[in-house]
């Protein structure tokens, strides 16, 4: 029924994973085969008669997807969850959370040995949506939505849809939470209500009149919080620049059918420059070209300034917690846009070996559309693992046995407001994600797997030259020359030449 192509190129670039990796159950039982749609008999959208629930061959499904720590109290939550979605699909489902640095390399030896799995969460930074589909892990959804969760399609705008298309056709379903990337400062409000400049800030230089205060009658503080990677990644937008294959290949906004090396852009050299001047200036903390993470002066409320690309609504409320309970504040470099990179960062795909595809998809469907079902998932056991107050917001147990990354499972729109939190953001937010600025080559996506060993290449290249120069511990008079000699001799031209190939061919097939 589904098509396969490319699964046994699959197995065999996967088969040395799963010869190394630690022995493990290929399932744990048969896999039956799932029965049509539950609900009262009628004529289903192909002309089938559906089944009501207790006519069902009764199936267990297998959802394997990542988490910040696995709950220890998970069991009792996934007897919950079964307790809602056996009356209606008759099935169970086996809750499946990895952790996020260990699901790419997991998920990889799942879906090559064919371990038992109905549904598989991907993205394009963690188990990557476009790469797996270009090696046929995953089956086109498109009947089974439009059959089985028609209210799910509905729920979502038709650029969310038509950017997670490969070929033409849908092959994960996105949990749907904001689309958007807004780019700009995130500053500590009582510093920025002070030394606020006149001049509008909209470019990384403008913020050098505040910073230059913060060092000059704040020494204790950082001005500019910035880590190993640097800020150039996520200030695309704001450089007119947006990417194609992160850290590596962009377009000008202003001309979007030319793929370029984003090192040898104009705009990378200003940025090297302001960040030098920066950091001879003292703005930056002299360890950020070693420090993997901002995030512990941050938590100390010594980080007065840093830079995001997503920006959202209620996110300075959200960012406070994170910033040692310093109230912050935001200032936008850009306008809100969409493009394919900020939509397909979440989705649920059914893997192609999956032997119940439909109750996968009845299965995705209700997580969401049935509010109870995702609040289940998203927070646990009211009265165990959170509190509900008067007014519908709910509070956290503290040191609970269940947390969870709701934006993991389904519609976050379907979720409670936390205590705190303006109960308007979910308003806000999607009526931002129906008017923020398309990408000029959004629903594009570059399949990278025939330059893979080039991407590495150069990839190995950046992570020497990269911290020195994006930091401005280093200047690039010293070595940009000769980075951008070492990407070319890595094969940075051919990854752009074949970025360049699949652009041409995808305008040539919308138009």
């Amino acid at each position: 029924m589904y098509p396969k192509k490319n699964i046994m190129l699959f197995v065999v670039l996967c088969l040395a994973l799963v010869l190394s990796a630690c022995s493990g159950g290929n399932g744990n039982g048969k896999n039956g085969g799932s029965d049509p749609a539950p609900g009262n008999k009628g004529t289903a959208q192909n002309g089938e008669e559906k089944k009501p629930a207790e006519e069902l061959s009764k199936v267990e499904l297998v959802w394997y997807y990542p988490q910040p720590a696995i709950p220890s109290d998970l069991k009792s939550v996934e007897s919950k969850v079964n307790e809602l979605i056996e009356p209606k699909i008759n099935a169970t489902v086996k809750l499946m959370p990895l952790a996020f640095g260990d699901y790419t390399q997991k998920m990889n030896t799942v879906i090559a040995s064919g371990e038992k799995a109905d549904i598989v969460w991907t993205s394009n930074w963690n188990f990557n949506y476009v790469q797996n589909q270009s090696k046929g892990a995953f089956i086109p959804l498109d009947e089974l939505i439009d059959r089985y969760a028609p209210d799910v399609k509905a729920s979502m705008p038709d650029f969310v849809w038509e950017a997670t298309r490969i070929d033409g056709q849908i092959y994960g379903v996105p949990n749907y939470q904001t689309v958007t990337n807004r780019e700009g400062f995130v500053l500590q409000k009582e510093f920025y209500d002070l030394y606020k400049p006149e001049a509008e800030m909209k470019q990384l230089a403008d913020l050098a009149p505040l910073l230059e205060q913060v060092k000059q009658k704040h020494p204790d503080l950082i001005p500019f919080a910035v880590g190993r990677q640097g800020m150039f990644s996520y200030m695309n937008r704001t450089y007119g620049l947006e990417s194609v294959l992160a850290n590596i290949a962009v377009i000008h906004l202003d001309n979007p059918d030319k793929i370029v090396n984003m090192y040898e852009t104009e705009e990378y050299r200003q940025y090297l420059d302001t960040m030098r001047d920066f950091y001879e200036k003292g703005y930056i903390n002299e360890d950020a070209a070693t420090l993997k993470s901002i995030g512990d002066y941050q938590k100390a409320g010594q980080a007065v300034g840093g830079f995001h690309n997503v920006l959202k609504p209620g996110g300075e409320a959200e960012a406070k917690a994170s910033q040692g309970g310093k109230d912050m504040q935001y200032a936008f470099t850009t306008d809100a846009y969409v493009g394919t990179n900020t939509i397909i960062t979440t989705l649920q795909a059914i893997p192609v070996h999956s032997g119940n595809p439909e109750r996968a998809m009845m299965l995705i469907n209700l997580v969401n559309t049935d509010p109870e079902l995702f609040n289940l998932l998203a927070f646990g056991i009211e009265g165990t693992h959170y509190n509900k107050n008067s007014d519908g917001s709910v509070e956290l147990v503290p040191d609970s046995a269940y947390t969870a990354s709701d934006w993991v499972f389904g519609n976050v729109f379907n979720g409670y407001t936390l205590a705190g939190k303006d109960p308007n953001v979910a308003k806000e937010t999607k009526e931002l994600n129906e008017s923020a600025t398309p990408s000029p080559i959004i629903g594009f996506k570059f399949v990278t797997e025939s330059v893979s060993a080039e991407i590495a290449n150069v990839t190995t290249v950046i992570d020497e030259y990269g911290p020195g120069l994006n930091t401005g511990t280093v200047a690039a008079d010293r070595i940009l020359e000769e980075f951008q000699g070492k990407l070319k001799q890595a094969g940075i031209d051919r990854v752009i030449e074949e970025a360049q190939r699949q652009l041409d061919e995808w305008k040539a097939s919308v138009q």
